[in-house]
């Protein structure tokens, strides 16, 4: 269970990690955010990135084998990854709408696949 845990919260860290990094882009859609100024973009963005680390400190905590976990560091770390990029790119083409997938970042994608299955090789 603390496997599932982990990769929870780690889909919850990244939809929240994605908006603080790439959703102030986003902001020229919002009348009440166009001018806000650099400084009001950082706070905002500082604030929903406090949520993403809400729920990734415990994510590796439950997912780290080094506190009763079942997965290594090396494996953490790319589950993470992946789950990042698959986060946004579901964000970028259904919550922002600005890009479509071709055959490279499939291509890519299947990469990660590979990845995947060589981190958790013995």
């Amino acid at each position: 269970m603390r496997g599932l845990y982990a990769i929870i919260f780690l889909v919850i860290s990244n939809v929240f990690m994605t908006l603080a990094w790439y959703g102030h882009l986003q902001f020229k859609k919002f009348t009440w955010l166009q001018s806000a100024g650099l400084w009001k973009v950082i706070l905002l963005s500082w604030t929903i990135a406090l949520a993403e680390y809400i729920f990734q400190v415990p994510a590796n905590r439950f997912g780290s084998n080094e506190t009763g976990g079942p997965f290594t560091l090396f494996q953490l770390k790319t589950i993470q990854e992946v789950i990042s990029l698959l986060v946004f790119t579901l964000i970028t083409i259904f919550v922002f709408k600005t890009e479509r997938p071709g055959w490279n970042h499939l291509a890519a994608f299947a990469c990660l696949v590979g990845a995947v299955y060589f981190i958790f090789r013995k």
